[in-house]
């Protein structure tokens, strides 16, 4: 079933009680996304506001994507025991409560506290809408609406761009951030009185004991996860190609443009917003050419990551402090296409662990493109304060920390890449079946330099 087909599905019976339950979690998803992404048009109005230098700006994303990386764990534990309709109501309320603390904030440290209440509140939406989706509708419907839920969360990044620009130079600051803080409040309420999750939530809360044996078994299949080379590679592929889009889209993407470039802050947000749309064009083109064209998956992402760093390489080396503002632009909406590139390491994840670990391991491949993010927006605002401030020339040199970190993701995607076709040509050469078959190539191929677990031993 295609996503337009289930569309209309929806359409055709959005009386059920499963499809109105579906429409409240992805409306909480929705203003997710849209929280994640709102400081990358106010990155500039949060430095004047919060009198900060740009390491100091470049916290705000550390600790929101850092909380947001270290509760994916615990929220898939905590929507296990209560269900998704009460973490739900709890992340809207938690992000409510952050944006409205954001609005109001005094003090950098408050703002902090404020970023950090969304990022708790962000990384509980996605896990509890899968959880609900996959036990209300059937396994034919489920790509499909995982696909129209991704579609809401891109819709509401669109609207963290240029139409929350226009709306924070009309409104201001604390009533552009205190309404959306309402509707998060809103949802909360709307999730509570409406959402129907009897048949999702376990019959029997686990008790404590049972959480604590959980949490020992989750920490076992990690480590059996990451034996393996191909979840290895699926991590550093997610690490390259997912930093700098995103980085660049929760924070740094404005400033560049604007103080780097010479946009006004409007034309920032327009390039800001294309950025989105393309990245949501290119996805499905994505999924449909590596689930025709397996083989070809890491090599198109390493394609994106090396013409990011080649671009970006230009603007530093050749274009100097004042480039072409239409090739920046191109580059950035380029650049934003990492984000549906980092979509390989999933389907690598998904290929080569048993099925008992692959939630495991797509959580474990997730972290590589947080831990990155984090580095690249950290790095770029401490590169701007050793230089001296936010200016065009240093904001020029800054760009070295993305190119820096997707160049140092990129060998290692090729190191592991190498070692993950070694190990399919011998079990090819063994006879046995594999996900993905490889041809041979000997300036590629390297030898395995240690014995690694079967994925069959891994299952038992």
């Amino acid at each position: 079933m295609t996503t337009f087909a289930a569309a209309a599905t929806l359409r055709s019976s959005a009386r059920h009680p499963a499809v109105r339950g579906w429409a409240l979690a992805v409306a909480v998803y929705f203003l997710a996304v849209f929280h994640r992404s709102s400081l990358g048009v106010a990155a500039l109005l949060a430095e004047h506001r919060f009198g900060i230098d740009a390491g100091q700006l470049g916290v705000f994303v550390m600790l929101q994507i850092g909380v947001y990386a270290a509760m994916q764990i615990p929220t898939g534990v905590l929507v296990d025991r209560y269900g998704p309709r009460r973490l739900l109501v709890v992340a809207s309320a938690l992000m409510g409560a952050g944006e409205l603390l954001f609005a109001v904030a005094p003090s950098y440290g408050t703002a902090l506290v404020a970023r950090a209440l969304l990022g708790c509140g962000d990384a509980m939406t996605f896990i509890s809408v899968l959880r609900f989706v996959a036990v209300r509708f059937s396994p034919r419907r489920y790509s499909s609406l995982i696909a129209l839920t991704s579609l809401m969360g891109t819709v509401g990044n669109v609207l963290a761009t240029l139409p929350l620009s226009l709306v924070l130079d009309r409104f201001g600051w604390t009533t552009s951030f205190a309404g959306a803080a309402a509707l998060s409040l809103l949802a909360a309420i709307a999730v509570w009185a409406l959402l129907d999750d009897r048949s999702v939530a376990p019959p029997k809360l686990r008790n404590a004991a049972q959480v604590r044996q959980g949490l020992r078994a989750v920490t076992s299949r990690v480590r059996a996860s990451w034996s393996l080379p191909a979840t290895r590679m699926g991590f550093w592929v997610h690490f390259a190609s997912m930093s700098t889009a995103t980085a660049f889209g929760v924070l740094w993407g404005q400033p560049y443009l604007v103080k780097g470039v010479g946009l006004s802050t409007s034309a920032a947000g327009t390039v800001l917003m294309f950025g989105v749309i393309a990245s949501a064009a290119f996805s499905p083109w994505l999924g449909w050419f590596i689930g025709r064209r397996p083989s070809w998956r890491v090599a198109l992402a390493l394609v994106v990551c090396a013409v990011t760093v080649a671009g970006w390489s230009v603007v530093v080396f050749v274009l100097g402090d004042a480039p072409s503002r239409w090739f920046v632009a191109a580059l950035y909406i380029f650049t934003m296409l990492g984000g549906p590139a980092s979509l390989v390491a999933f389907a690598v994840a998904r290929d080569y662990n048993p099925a008992r670990i692959v939630g495991t391991a797509s959580g474990v491949v997730n972290v590589g493109g947080f831990v990155a993010t984090v580095v690249v927006a950290l790095g770029f605002g401490q590169t701007l304060n050793l230089l001296g401030g936010t200016t065009a020339h240093n904001l020029r040199f800054a760009l070295l920390v993305p190119v820096v970190v997707q160049i140092f993701g990129s060998i290692r995607v090729i190191v592991w890449d190498r070692r993950v076709r070694a190990q399919i040509i011998t079990r090819q050469h063994a006879g046995e079946h594999v996900p993905v078959r490889v041809l041979r190539r000997y300036w590629w191929d390297i030898p395995t330099r240690t014995s690694v677990p079967e994925p069959e031993k891994l299952a038992s």
